[in-house]
């Protein structure tokens, strides 16, 4: 059972709602049509009832509103628009990548390519997709979580007749197994066809509310609109003129003071009101379903207890996949972009690498990172750092996590996954870049081109941290202004802005200096640790202490800072 209670949505200047106080039901077992002509504000209503827009009002999805669904993906399940998703990305790989969302085994994947009938394409590419292929990708991704609702905008738009054959019979499946289907239509005369029940709005407002032989019987046929304070008289009198010139003419009263008139014209029922001095408001022919002569009011409906129909509706973050971690892996591995890029960033690295020994002048772990002087960061550094700003850039580009599917990028187990994921990749990444290196140098100038460095662990460590860091810093920024670009920039902010300043800023002669640290660590501490961490502590002492660290690790802070800001702010707004 879906209740839509009180729905209204929050205008904008001086604007009417483009929904007003819209109450309706859709029971389960039938298939429910939000009937209303472009610009009705079905769309608008359908996104209030997902807590996709703000405003007032409330919608029970068995009792229980959205945002209080432990698993939303396994309630309720939409078609909003077209399918958002990668272009190269695969339609079997898309429906896995939904599986990880909606936190279900991955083989429902093939189950659903074979309900809607995608087997065929499984491995073509989201953007080689027709219409029709993309409408059957939207219901298969609705149907993962195996939903009992399921809300669906124009779902038959654009599709052939025998592809909206097939598309209502699947709703209609639905329905015939206990599930509550709703969906919106523009075509009156379809939703008659289709539907077992018809909820008809315009202008936001509710103007009918009934079953499907009662809508076709009432709105589908010519009429005659008449407004009068006369209208039970007028209606006698039409009625009993009808029955004398033997003609089918059928008068329904909407409510005390207006008539539709079905067989008639304008010219014999205002003929008919002249000859017997009856006032007319109002008389209009009618064609079709282009509106009743009076908004209906919406029915009394018994309300849950303690529930108010004016509760704010408010875009809520929705919640994590089940599983966040194999998500973000599936997303990391499912395009062939991070493999275009991950081969580019080592090619390069490696035929930097040449060209600097050429010179003999390189330093061997400048050498062996390809990082010349002229370059802010190494190939491996902005290849990491560009794979984090992607990591959330993606979701904002092609937003395979979306309020109305149960996730949205801002909750912690999603961020972690993106930040294991991430340093994972940077350190895979850094660690083939200085192999490729190697071998390249061994390739071009022989085996004795260079030995390994005397302190391998630090500069192993350092280099490592750059790559981690690096990553992160794409990833975080990206998340902020939810754009990869920002991502890239903030990686390029370090060495070009924040190393030069924090250089002016420690310029001069230092006359304190932390020797001895460790010790006076270990007296403080109540554990104390072994001598051999010495080493390591120093290390990450020194990589802290270099410029680029330094600036790395402050523009991590200030970013992780204000990510924490900009979701705690939404969260207060929500």
């Amino acid at each position: 059972m879906l209740q839509a209670i009180g729905l209204t949505s929050a205008p904008r200047r001086d604007l009417p709602p483009a929904v007003d106080d819209l109450t309706f039901e859709a029971r389960p077992g039938q298939l429910t049509a939000l009937l209303g002509a472009p610009g009705s504000g079905r769309t608008t209503a359908l996104r209030l009832m997902l807590e996709l827009e703000p405003g007032r009002g409330v919608t029970y999805f068995r009792g229980r509103p959205l945002h209080q669904l432990a698993h939303p993906a396994r309630e309720v399940g939409t078609l909003l628009g077209d399918v958002p998703g990668h272009p190269v990305r695969t339609t079997r790989g898309q429906l896995k990548l939904m599986c990880a969302v909606a936190g279900v085994p991955v083989s429902r994947a093939e189950e659903m390519l074979e309900v809607v009938g995608l087997s065929g394409v499984a491995d073509q590419r989201l953007g080689t997709l027709s219409l029709g292929m993309d409408r059957r990708l939207g219901l298969a991704a609705a149907l993962l979580g195996d939903p009992h609702t399921l809300v669906l905008d124009e779902p038959a738009e654009g599709l052939s007749p025998r592809e909206n054959a097939w598309l209502h019979g699947l709703l209609r499946g639905h329905a015939d197994h206990g599930g509550t289907v709703l969906c919106t239509f523009a075509d009156p005369k379809e939703a008659a066809r289709v539907a077992d029940r018809v909820v008809t709005i315009d202008g936001g407002r509710l103007v009918a509310d009934q079953d499907a032989t009662a809508f076709a019987r009432t709105r589908l046929r010519p009429r005659v609109a008449v407004a009068t304070p006369h209208a039970a008289r007028l209606g006698a009198l039409v009625s009993r003129e009808a029955r004398a010139a033997q003609r089918s003419v059928e008068v329904v009263a909407e409510d005390g003071s207006h008539l539709s008139v079905y067989g008639s014209s304008c010219a014999e029922v205002g003929e008919t009101a002249f000859r017997n001095g009856v006032l007319l408001h109002r008389l209009a022919d009618e064609v079709g379903d282009t509106g009743p002569s009076v908004t209906v009011p919406p029915r009394e409906r018994p309300e849950r207890p303690g529930s108010s129909p004016s509760l704010p509706i408010a875009p809520r973050p929705a919640r994590t996949p089940l599983r966040p971690l194999r998500y973000e892996l599936r997303r990391l591995l499912g395009v062939r972009t991070t493999f275009l890029l991950a081969a580019g960033v080592l090619a390069s690295s490696a035929v930097l690498a040449v060209l600097l020994a050429r010179s003999g002048q390189t330093e061997p772990p400048r050498l062996l990172a390809a990082w010349p002087a002229l370059l802010p960061l190494p190939p491996a550094a902005l290849g990491a750092g560009l794979f984090g700003a992607l990591a959330f850039g993606d979701e904002y580009r092609y937003p395979a996590l979306a309020a109305d599917r149960g996730t949205v990028p801002r909750r912690l187990g999603l961020l972690l996954a993106k930040l294991v994921v991430t340093a994972a990749t940077a350190l895979l990444l850094a660690a083939l870049a200085v192999g490729v290196d190697h071998q390249a140098l061994r390739l071009v100038y022989g085996a004795g081109v260079m030995g390994p460095p005397r302190d391998w662990a630090g500069l192993g460590a350092g280099w490592a941290g750059l790559a981690v860091g690096c990553a992160w810093a794409g990833l975080l920024a990206a998340g902020i202004f939810r754009a990869t670009s920002a991502g890239l920039a903030a990686v390029l902010a370090v060495p070009v802005v924040v190393v030069p300043l924090l250089r002016k800023a420690v310029a001069g002669h230092s006359v304190r200096s932390v020797a001895g640290l460790p010790d006076r660590l270990r007296d403080l501490a109540w554990v104390r640790w072994p001598h051999v961490l010495d080493h390591w502590l120093l290390a990450a002492l020194h990589l802290v202490a270099e410029p680029v660290g330094a600036a790395l690790a402050l523009s991590l802070a200030v970013l992780v800072c204000a990510y924490l800001l900009t979701g705690l702010r939404a969260r207060a707004r929500w």
